[in-house]
């Protein structure tokens, strides 16, 4: 997100979200002129020091703070579903373990900046995420309590997470610190930024990222406007590789999509309508093509792109418009854009995706920058038409760049409103049986607290599905493998890691290993792979304690 401080109004804007007035902070905000904006923003994010300082500064701005209200419940006809355990803290980001579990970073309760503090929702014994419990893991090392950052699971299970446009206040810091969780040891480990910090890495901010085919974890800085460093994890030695070159603008406010070729593709946020491909064997950049529209606003803001089953990507733009790229053919077409809604035109200007099990897109919209209400929509992929989709609770209240989405393994999606509501969403279809990961080697005499191996094809499945753009990324494209007992109907998952691939590509081969939890049952059993919400056809399996 670009919210650069503007300092002849950050007073007028701290004031205003301290006393609650958020109409004196839309005044506030918009008190600048363009002119001393663009001047100002210079001064504040900073330029290049790569290059002297010669890149053009964006404005970086400081939204509203999404105000905190008391959980709405929705309607039983909305198709939205509460948490019958709310969580005992303000929620942020999200993102699925590799157990089942959903990880979820606390929030401040009285101004939504981020925490060191880290909670996990624990399906129920029926699998059900909406009767689940909550319970806190380890919190982050202090001075550490990003918001708005690089992120990603990886192969082993573990998530990283770099950067931070925020640092446990709402002043921007664009922090360079970067750490890795480890669900299984349930510890914090820090890691040091690429090149000892120095130079573009002295911040890192908000910044995409992208788990590569082959396991890796790619991310760029954009602390400072107009970088383009990029760097690749040594995920075993906590290290970086330098890579991206030939880069056409910076990186902020990018959004980065996994391709089924290996590639990824990222709309460019200041040399539009450009748009560009990585190709991860030579370590470059090269051109993608126009897109028919620009899906940039003036402040260089776009909406989430998000890889669908059929093979394209929908990307979405701050500017109403909207686009499709064809990974096939390598061209680009419009998608249908945002309406007007009450002479408003709505665009996601910042703001979350989600994949559907059953191919389609779920999307939520807002009129002009970081105002409200938002609205709903669904991307029907087959008929490529943009319809409204019921809203959740709150929705009056709520930017298109408040919300989070995650994709849980059940096939549901949860939406996160950062007012304290936590509500599920259930596609109305179902995914095609060629969209689905398939078995086709793993042991079917099971014991309970012992690892095995299992391999199949499609386990990542053909999307990493939920996207958000350069501030938070919560793929889930990695498998989960679900087991269910004959007799009682207890599901649990067995925790995966060692993933050999992490390619979208249809029909890919990999394999997975996965560890049978010492608390199951015996007895008779199903197993499932899961990606994206979309199950394998199940393998019959015996349980022994």
């Amino acid at each position: 997100m670009l919210r650069g401080v503007l300092a002849r109004r950050e007073l007028a804007v701290l004031v205003a979200v301290a006393s609650g007035c958020f109409g004196c902070l839309a005044v506030a905000m918009a008190g600048a002129s363009p002119g001393y904006a663009a001047s100002r923003g210079a001064e504040e994010q900073g330029k290049s020091p790569a290059a002297g300082g010669a890149h053009s500064a964006a404005v970086d701005r400081i939204p509203p703070v999404p105000p905190r209200r008391a959980a709405v419940k929705p309607l039983a006809s909305s198709g939205w579903l509460t948490l019958t355990n709310p969580p005992p803290f303000s929620p942020g980001e999200m993102f699925q373990l590799t157990d089942g579990q959903v990880l979820v970073q606390e929030e401040s309760s009285s101004n939504a900046a981020g925490t060191s503090n880290w909670w996990v929702l624990t399906p129920d014994s029926s699998g059900s995420y909406q009767n689940g419990t909550w319970s806190q893991v380890e919190s982050m090392s202090a001075g550490y309590a990003p918001q708005y950052y690089a992120s990603a699971v990886l192969p082993d299970g573990r998530l990283v997470i770099e950067g931070g446009e925020y640092n446990g206040t709402n002043t921007p810091e664009w922090t360079n610190q970067g750490a890795i969780y480890d669900p299984v040891a349930n510890t914090w480990t820090a890691i040091e930024p690429p090149e000892g910090g120095l130079g573009e890495w002295e911040r890192i901010g908000d910044a995409p990222s992208s788990v590569l085919a082959n396991g890796q974890f790619m991310f760029g800085a954009s602390g400072y406007s107009g970088t383009t460093a990029q760097a690749i994890l040594d995920a075993g030695t906590l290290t970086w590789a330098g890579t991206g070159a030939g880069k056409a603008d910076g990186n902020g406010e990018e959004g980065w999509s996994l391709l089924p070729n290996g590639e990824v593709l990222t709309v460019d946020t200041q040399d539009t309508p450009n748009t560009e491909l990585y190709d991860p064997a030579s370590g470059t950049w090269q051109g993608a093509g126009d897109t028919p529209a620009n899906l940039a606003d003036s402040e260089g803001e776009v909406g989430p792109q998000v890889l669908m089953p059929n093979g394209s990507v929908l990307a979405t733009g701050a500017s109403g418009a909207n686009a499709l790229y064809n990974t096939s053919t390598q061209t680009w077409s419009a998608a249908p854009s945002f309406p007007v809604i009450d002479g408003q035109q709505y665009d996601i200007a910042d703001g979350p995706a989600g994949v559907l099990p059953d191919g389609n897109v779920l999307l939520d919209a807002s009129p002009g920058l970081y105002s409200t209400p938002v609205q709903f929509f669904l991307y029907n992929a087959k008929t490529r038409k943009l319809t409204k989709a019921p809203n959740p609770p709150n929705a009056a209240n709520t930017s298109s760049y408040y919300g989070f989405m995650l994709m849980l393994p059940n096939g549901q999606l949860m939406y996160n409103d950062r007012f304290g509501d936590m509500v599920i969403y259930t596609a109305g279809g179902k995914a095609q049986k060629a969209w689905a990961p398939a078995v086709t080697s793993v042991p079917k005499a099971l014991t309970a607290g012992s690892s095995y191996t299992l391999s199949g094809t499609q386990l990542n499945g053909l999307t990493q599905d939920t996207a958000y753009g350069d501030d938070y990324q919560d793929a889930t494209n990695y498998p989960l493998v679900r087991i269910t007992n004959n007799a009682s109907k207890q599901v649990v998952y067995a925790r995966t890691s060692g993933m050999t691939s992490m390619s979208v590509t249809p029909g890919q081969s990999s394999s997975v290993q996965f560890t049978v939890p010492a608390a199951i049952g015996s007895g008779a059993s199903t197993l499932v792979v899961v990606a994206n919400g979309i199950p394998s056809a199940k393998v019959k399996v015996t349980i022994t304690g």
